[in-house]
């Protein structure tokens, strides 16, 4: 018995040196034979300020467990983004469904100029001078995917242009 409840509480409040941020609660209903059926959805935005940030949508009955899943889910999706001089290497521009995001390097003390949905990805992944721009939805789900998209290609073609330099240097 007392094994259960040690697990419980170890479960209970992850200590991993993660941030969790809720970006947005929705409710959604389901018109079902016996009436209607309700629950929740909540996206979640998990990071280290140190370049590893992760997104899980949690959905569940009732707010807590929706929570609770979010947070595991983006645990589970974790990515690695380059940080150079507190900013990301270089432009970046993606289009992932409807959501078009524009990330650009910022000088030193400029800060994070970002909307709230890419605001949440970025902070969190540790980047502290980033310009952005949502041009296309304003459906926050699908800018946060967009972003954490073009990060995790940013951060693939980061590691094969340093690839290629010491390639070049070597010869």
């Amino acid at each position: 018995m007392d094994n259960r409840n040690s697990r419980r509480s170890d479960r209970g409040g992850i200590q991993d040196g993660f941030e969790e941020q809720i970006v947005q609660v929705s409710r959604v209903t389901k018109k079902t034979k016996g009436g209607n059926k309700m629950g929740f959805s909540v996206l979640m935005v998990v990071g280290d300020k140190k370049g590893k940030v992760g997104v899980g949508l949690g959905k569940a009955a009732d707010v807590s467990s929706s929570i609770r899943k979010g947070a595991l889910l983006a645990r589970k999706h974790i990515i690695t983004v380059p940080i150079v001089n507190e900013t990301i290497p270089f432009e970046f521009r993606i289009k992932l469904g409807a959501a078009k995001v524009l990330l650009k390097p910022a000088p030193k003390g400029s800060g994070v100029i970002a909307g709230g949905a890419v605001r949440s990805v970025v902070s969190l992944a540790g980047i502290q001078n980033i310009s952005s721009k949502v041009l296309g939805t304003d459906n926050k789900a699908s800018n946060v995917y967009a972003t954490m998209e073009a990060l995790e290609r940013l951060g693939a073609r980061y590691k094969r242009e340093m690839k290629n330099r010491k390639e070049k240097k070597c010869s």
